[in-house]
Order: structure tokens, then sequence, then C-alpha cells
């Protein structure tokens, strides 16, 4: 797999010009380039932690994937609603009236319109107030390193220059744009196995990224409607022939399922009579590499797939008989009425402080390195690959739905390795990930996470007066939790459990471990909160200079009580008062704890989670 030094790529082009007609540059604290599903998140948790933001965002929406792009039926976290994802679904719920409202679709159980979701992000921007400043189209020109400040030329759609100054700067862009013009290195495409060590990684490295999609929402216009479209320039049906069940068949491609047409689009089916058009057996998604394109070649790739998704919806209303479902007059505010701008599932990913991979996803605590320790954002769908528009998609790895258990994505994929890039954090699908697992980490949900950790991150280092690469990684998880925000991908407790904070914490030690398991097409993490303890499950290297002195198998109240005062903790004389006033019941020193109790009492007797640090690998700190 190519790295690609991006150090002497610097965009400069414009500064002199700019510097020497604009006014003073205005000064933000964190400047978020990209207002998708992660700078958003990104600047409204810094705004929140009182921490001056600015947005700028290229096109008229913010919301990224979510809304311009048009995605809005959401995969994965339905049980793991963390952070400001949670707060944007309970906002949907709220808007149409309940959640059952929500669940319109048969593959998804959060389904909205595309406008309403930017109507409900934009209500969540605006109650930041002044600390949190959202610029639409505008398009980020140029940007350099100033001293210890970034300097950034923004162009607004009247074409106006101006320069803005950050202490921290975020890139939310979808292709890692700011990224690459701050110099850091990055991968594209596929890695080789003997590069990552994942077993299913193909044997050579490629360039191939997975295929984007121009979405459409359609609309029912009533049976009697003839919404058909004019017939797209170099329109082929047998493109389209095995999207669905109908008289046009052929062998359908390997290892998929042939849909009836019905099934087809109610997949996506949201709210008020519409559908998300978003397939992929032989449907609209569109094979392009535009991540190293320039603006103007990117934009002529992109009229491609739009008019590639305009065959799809002809022949879904000429050869599938559904004229009555047309392009939707209420949705974006576009002049072919599709979405504003492609659903990118893949990007450049950046060499970051850490390399998240499959392997550490599916088994993290026997991986090289203990990433769980450094979580700052959980999922829980399966790497999900699309391939099919490729025109050689049979020679690539089948990589569709590769089981792994819920996960936790490290903090280090955000911050770039290279010493000399300083105060940059990278969010949205730009991360320090492998190809492979960047299936099951650029979902809108984790996404959504990455961009709230970069701005608690941005925050942090405002407040303290430190680079960012100096924020303490339990410092940033910290935030988090009190954010509501999940570190662990435990479903024992939901977020509002009393208890929920020193199960995650526990967790994100390592001294009490979850398992991870697959069940049917879910894949889930838990920590056996009501299990009776074992002996032999508590984890203490790295904490304690020694083991506790506890016989192997079940462990009782009494005892483990005894253990923790010998290595030094002052547990009071009245046990039964500590343990009633940190909310656990049932004090009888001769029954077996559960592994919930202990957790609650290492967490409140001890504290390892902020009694040690720990590295962007995970390794303990003391």
């Amino acid at each position: 797999m190519k790295i690609f030094n991006s150090t002497l790529r610097l965009i400069v082009v414009g500064f002199t010009l700019c510097l020497t007609s604009c006014s003073r540059p205005e000064h933000v604290d964190v400047l978020v380039v990209g207002g998708g599903a992660s700078g958003v998140s990104a600047g409204v948790q810094a705004a929140r932690m009182g921490v001056p933001t600015m947005i700028v965002e290229e096109t008229p929406w913010i919301g990224g994937m979510l809304t311009a792009a048009g995605v809005s039926c959401i995969d994965g976290n339905y049980k793991l609603q963390s952070g400001l994802f949670g707060e944007f679904a309970d906002s949907l719920a709220r808007r149409y009236g309940s959640w059952e409202a929500l669940q319109t679709g048969w593959v998804s159980y959060i389904n909205f319109e595309p406008h309403v979701g930017q109507e409900v992000l934009t209500a969540i921007t605006d109650s930041c107030g002044d600390l949190l400043d959202v610029r639409r189209e505008t398009v980020m020109e140029s940007v350099r390193k100033d001293g210890d400040v970034w300097k950034v030329v923004l162009r607004p759609s009247d074409g106006r220059r101006y320069v803005v100054t950050a202490d921290v700067l975020i890139d939310g862009t979808e292709l890692g744009d700011v990224a690459k013009a701050c110099g850091v290195d990055y991968r594209i495409g596929m890695e080789s196995s003997r590069e990552t060590g994942e077993s299913i990684a193909p044997e050579k490295s490629n360039d191939v990224i997975q295929d984007l999609t121009l979405v459409a929402t359609l609309k029912d216009f009533g049976k009697d409607a003839d919404m058909t479209i004019a017939r797209p320039e170099g329109y082929d049906p047998s493109l389209f022939y095995n999207s669905a069940v109908n008289p046009h068949n052929t062998v359908p491609p390997t290892g998929q399922t042939l849909w009836p047409a019905d099934m087809m689009i109610t997949y996506g089916r949201t709210p008020n009579g519409k559908y998300m058009i978003n397939w992929p057996i032989c449907g609209n998604d569109f094979y392009v590499n535009s991540i190293e394109m320039t603006r103007e070649e990117r934009e002529k790739a992109y009229a491609r797939a739009r008019n590639h998704t305009l065959s799809f919806i002809y022949f879904i209303q000429t050869e599938l008989g559904m004229k009555h479902l047309g392009i939707a007059d209420d949705e974006f505010p576009s002049e072919d009425g599709l979405a504003l701008i492609p659903y990118h599932r893949e990007s450049r990913r950046i060499v970051g402080e850490a390399f998240y991979t499959m392997d550490a996803a599916a088994a993290p605590y026997e991986y090289k390195y203990p990433y769980y320790r450094t979580g700052i954002a959980v999922g829980d769908y399966a790497v999900d690959h699309h391939h099919f528009a490729h025109p050689e998609w049979q020679s690539l790895p089948d990589l569709h739905f590769y089981p792994i258990p819920s996960f936790n994505v490290p903090l280090g994929v955000m911050i770039p390795k290279q010493s000399d890039v300083e105060n940059l954090i990278v969010a949205e699908k730009s991360v320090s990930v492998s190809n492979l697992i960047n299936g099951a980490t650029r979902l809108q949900p984790v996404v959504m996470q990455l961009g709230q950790a970069a701005g608690a991150l941005a925050a942090l280092s405002r407040i303290q007066g430190k680079s960012v690469k100096k924020v303490a990684v339990r410092d940033v998880q910290s935030v988090l939790l009190d954010s509501g925000c999940y570190l662990m991908p435990f479903l024992d407790l939901p977020k509002d459990n009393r208890h929920f904070k020193a199960l995650q914490r526990i967790g994100a030690t390592g001294i009490l471990r979850g398992e991870g398991r697959n069940v049917g097409w879910t894949n889930q993490t838990w920590f056996r909160a009501e299990d009776p303890l074992l002996a032999e499950e508590i984890f203490t290297d790295g904490y304690y200079d020694g083991i506790l002195p506890l016989a192997k198998g079940p462990v009782k109240v009494g005892r483990f009580i005894d253990a923790l005062r010998s290595l030094g903790v002052p547990f009071p004389a009245s046990a039964e008062s500590w343990w009633t006033a940190h909310g656990l019941d049932d004090f009888n020193p001769d029954r077996v704890l559960t592994r919930l109790e202990a957790a609650v009492m290492i967490d409140a007797a001890i504290d390892p989670f902020t009694m040690f640090g720990v590295d962007y690998s995970g390794k303990i700190q003391r």
C-alpha cells in the first residue's frame, strides 16, 4: 500500500493576494473545515465546552452523509446511541412523534427525510449561540502554519476571499483534503495482508476504494401519477437488470440475493411516503476514485455518477412499472433534485498515532496493542464493503459483512503521527484505519462520535493551554463520558444508569473485560454485569505491584473487600455503609460478588482509570 507523503504539497496559492487585499484576519480557537457528520459534532462539542469555534461547509447544508448526501437511513448503533448521535436520534423521534415513526424501512431502524435531518442539526448548532459560528457555502482555498496558528484562506459563494486564523484545526472534509494540504502522510486503497496482518486482506495492495453513490430520494405522487423523467443520456438498461426481480434478470451476481422490486424500494423507505435510493446490487453505486482529482475533475466524475442514478430511476419507472415514484420535489436544493454531494464510503486515511485494523476490532484483548483502553467511539455494524460497481469486482476479496464483535475506535487514529504536524485533528472517514475496518468505522453513528471526540480534544487543548498531542487520553474520555458517550461497546447498562460510567471506566482499564458475540446479523459486546465475579477474570497487570490474593473461582463480597485492603486500599471499617452509599444493594459478605459490583467497588475505591494514564497505544503510564 503506497503511503503518500504530502510534506511538499502545502497549498499556499492565494495567500499573497489575499493578505494584501483583505482586512485583518479573524481568529477563532477551533476551526472545523467540513460541516459533515463529523464536522458538526466536533463544532458542537467544542462550543459546548465554552471554546469559540467555527465550522465552514461547502454546501448549503450541514450534516454531510446524513443530509447533503441523502443517506438518511442509519445503519447500526441502535442500542449504542452514544453522545451527539443519540441526541440527534432522540430529536428525530420527537420531530416525527415517536421512535416507531422512524422504523419505516426494513433494514434501518432510524429513517428520516434528509431535509428534516438538516433542520434538526441546524437547531443543535444554533443552540450553541455565539460560541459556534457556522458558515455555509464556504470553500477552503488554502492553509498553512504561521507560527503557532493555522492560517486558512476561505472563499464564500460571493467570491470574496478572507483569512481565518485558528489555534486548532479539524479536518471534517469528505475526502481528507485538509490533511493533504497540511502535509499529512496518508494511505489510499487496500493494504496488503503483509502490511496489516489481516487474514482476508489482499496479497498485494491496490488503489481500489469503495463505490460511491449519488443518492436520490423518491416520492410517491399517487398511483395515477406519471413522474417519468426524461431518458438520461447514454441510458443502458442492462446495467440494472439484476437490481431486483424482473423479466430481464440474467445470472445474478455471485453471492447476491435478487430481491423483489417492492423490497428493493422499501429498503430505504422514510416517513411521508419517500424512498432513499441507495441500492448496491446493480443499482446506483458508482465506481470512481476521485480522491486525488482536482475540484474540476471531481465535478465531472460526479456528473457521471448523477447520470447513472438518473438512469437507475428511469429504469425503476419504465422497466419496474413504478412511474408514480418521482424525484422528491421538497428535498434537495439541487438542479436535478438528487443529493447535493455523493455518498463517499472511503477517503484518504492518515498515518496516525494509532493504526486500527480489523484484527484489533475482532480481538481487542489479544491484539498487539490494547487500543480498547483508548476508545472514544463505538460501533456495532459489520464490515460492509461496496465494490460491485468496480469493473473488476469479482477479482477483489469478498469483504461482505465480515463478522466482528461490536468495537471501539482508539483516539490516536485522529492524530497525525508526524512530529512536524501539530494541532491538527483529522475526523470523518479520513482517520488512521485499515481499508478493511473502514467498512465498519465509516458508518454515520461512528463518524459522529469521532467528530465529537475531535471537538472534545480540540477544546481541552485550548482550555488546558496544551498542544493537542499533550492532552491526556483519559481527559478526553472523561469529557466524553460526561457528555453521554460510550467508551466501551457494552450493552449491559443504558447510559442513564447510575453505574454506567463506572462500568465504562473499568472496562476501559481492562481490569475486567467484556465478551464479544455475533448473534445473527448483530455484533455485540457484553460486560456480563450480573455474572458472578471469578478471581481468574481480574487482570491487574500494569496496575498493581502484585496480584489480588484470591483463590480461583467465585469471589465473595467480604473476601474481595479483604483483598482490596491487602493492597493498601483505605477501605472504611463500615463496609456496609460504604456499599450503600455507592448505590449497591444487598450487602452480604458471604454471597458471591457480581462483576458489576466489583467494577463499582474498584472504580470508587481505587480509581485506576484516572490514577494511571495511557498512551495512544493503550500502554499504561504509571
